[in-house]
């Protein structure tokens, strides 16, 4: 019997082996042509005809990004259930209003994302952070948009002097942990990428939590 479930086990380990390989294989799409519609000092406007990995040809304007980094700051030093967050409020004029928002920026062109989430942090906030690890990568509008969203836990952190560029308006604030879900669940935070992150960071903690 104990030879049979050791079987089954290794057979399930293998299925989800091989599940996980399809999962990592990527098709992508033929590019027939491409021309830039728009070029600005954040993005371009591209109309690409392609060939689809399924076969069908299609047209599609895409706005292309060197892609972005968010940096999740938690501050542990006073409590390690409720930590605070380090959110920002700046006027974001596509949403014509202002938004709470975690601290993230964009990409230089070949720059590697960890080294530019710590650039981001320090200039808009003035922390640094003992501790980066990646929380998760995602697109935030992936029907037009290419823009890749690299998301950072930075723990540990030190404060200092914040740096942000000349058109960058930010009032810093410290959040507890909790507060920021209420502000969620209330819809005063609108943001998408600081949905994201935030709510990821306390389902994983949680789990964390009951073990």
């Amino acid at each position: 019997m104990a030879k049979k479930a050791t079987k089954k086990i290794k057979a399930k380990k293998v299925k989800k082996a091989k599940a996980a390989k399809a999962t990592a294989k990527i098709e992508r799409a033929t590019i027939i042509s491409s021309v830039v519609a728009y070029e600005g000092p954040l993005f371009r406007v591209l109309h690409d005809k392609i060939v689809e990995p399924g076969g069908r040809q299609n047209e599609r304007d895409v706005i292309r990004h060197n892609g972005s980094v968010v940096i999740l700051a938690v501050d542990h030093s006073k409590s390690k259930k409720n930590p605070w967050i380090v959110i920002e409020r700046q006027y974001r004029h596509a949403a014509n209003q202002y938004l709470w928002e975690l601290p993230a920026g964009k990409l230089e062109p070949g720059e590697d994302p960890l080294v530019g989430a710590k650039r981001e942090l320090a200039e808009e906030t003035g922390y640094k952070a003992k501790k980066w690890r990646p929380l998760v990568e995602y697109y935030a509008s992936p029907g037009f948009l290419g823009e890749s969203m690299k998301v950072f836990l930075a723990e540990g952190l030190e404060p200092g002097a914040a740096h942000p560029e000349e058109d960058e308006q930010i009032e810093l604030r410290l959040v507890k942990l909790k507060d920021v879900l209420k502000m969620i669940e209330k819809g005063a935070i609108l943001d998408g990428k600081t949905l994201t992150s935030v709510l990821l960071y306390d389902r994983i903690k949680g789990r964390r939590g009951k073990k």
